[in-house]
């Protein structure tokens, strides 16, 4: 029997890898990857489609464009702003960062761009759910990982698309990220080639906001990261940290 289909938003980061596994375990799935103009653009391209291979999507799309390069605003597509190191405060780096500003990390209003791509090719698929990695409780204090933006993107489909029945879902938005590794690594999800860094492609930087939680998480799930980092990457202490 046929199953029913999927549409998977797939960055290649340590989240989106997690959320492929678990559609491609449920759903004939498809990803979608979007090059942005990120500093990291052909990394990520590589760690999706390597994560796209082992996890058995059906198809890996993957869409280019300038967009956000062009907009700037962000230290992700703007080489004048610089990627900040990620505080150095030896407690729960959530804990940390509550109350503070978005971080020069934020890319305006990209997940709307990339689910509206995600959900016009659910619509000629005839899938039905599309799968997004947000999290909230231990992202950047990105406002487009929060569940009320979903809510609301979800009603924005249900008025605006013919059939009103696809529906975005996002499995690990209340998770820890300790949680998302136990998770992955629970499903068996490709970790080993997934890429989190905001600023290295051949090693990861290990102190940009990006890597800093996601050590944080392998140790707080007392699992070894098994991707390569730089060595300033690894002096920091990340015991104690759930």
């Amino acid at each position: 029997m046929s199953r029913a289909r999927a549409v998977v938003c797939l960055s290649g980061g340590m989240d989106s890898t997690v959320c492929a596994t678990l559609a491609a375990r449920d759903y004939d799935s498809f990803g979608l990857h979007f090059s942005y103009g990120q500093r990291t653009q052909k990394r990520e391209l590589q760690a999706a489609r390597e994560v796209a291979n082992a996890v058995g999507l059906r198809e890996l799309m993957e869409l280019d464009t300038d967009l956000f390069r062009r907009i700037g605003g962000s230290a992700l597509t703007d080489s004048r702003i610089a990627v900040p190191e990620a505080a150095i405060d030896g407690i729960d780096g959530a804990s940390a960062r509550a109350g503070e500003d978005v971080p020069v990390t934020y890319v305006p209003f990209r997940n709307a761009h990339f689910l509206s791509a995600a959900v016009s090719w659910a619509e000629v698929l005839g899938a039905t759910t599309v799968f997004m990695g947000a999290v909230e409780q231990d992202s950047s204090g990105y406002p487009d990982c929060r569940p009320a933006y979903y809510e609301a993107f979800n009603e924005l489909i249900r008025r605006g698309t013919k059939e009103g029945e696809i529906k975005v879902v996002t499995p690990l938005i209340k998770l820890r990220k300790h949680e998302i590794v136990t998770l992955g690594v629970e499903l068996g999800a490709p970790l080993h080639v997934s890429w989190s860094c905001y600023s290295g492609e051949t090693e990861a930087c290990g102190v940009c906001e990006s890597c800093d939680l996601r050590l944080r998480a392998f140790s707080a799930a007392g699992l070894a990261d098994p991707i390569r980092y730089a060595q300033s990457g690894t002096a920091r202490d990340y015991t104690n940290v759930r």
